[in-house]
């Protein structure tokens, strides 16, 4: 499977995410949905986000231009909501999976899919 299938058929095709992309620890877009357009420097200081929490607790989270008030966070796992717009984030050993969902899909399932594939790819080594 390429990293656009895993975008597509495994995030996306979900119906619990409604724009999604996987990203290298250091920003560089290895897959994304049509019109998300996420940038190396949005990644990048959302990776630092894992380690330090604070940096996102300031500036929140910004996505293809559009700033996500931060509400929580692991050194796994980066939640963010803007109005009707929920984030969430997982970050694996080299990679991070980034996902955008929309009312009325509620958290827990966008959470339950990207963690799913965050976690297989644990197992695969990425």
């Amino acid at each position: 499977m390429s990293w656009q299938d895993y975008v597509d058929k495994q995030l996306v095709a979900s119906r619990c995410v409604t724009k999604a992309c996987i990203a290298g620890l250091d920003g560089n877009v290895w897959a994304k949905s049509d019109g998300f357009e996420v940038t190396k420097e949005e990644l990048a200081k959302l990776v630092q986000g894992f380690e330090k929490q604070d940096i996102l607790t300031s500036s929140g989270v910004t996505l293809a231009g559009n700033r996500y008030i931060y509400l929580s966070g692991t050194d796994r796992v980066i939640r963010a909501k803007l109005g009707k717009v929920g984030v969430h984030c997982m970050k694996t050993t080299q990679a991070v999976v980034v996902s955008l969902y929309e009312d009325p899909i509620q958290p827990q399932q966008a959470a339950s899919v990207v963690e799913k594939l965050g976690d297989y790819l644990i197992n695969c080594g990425y």
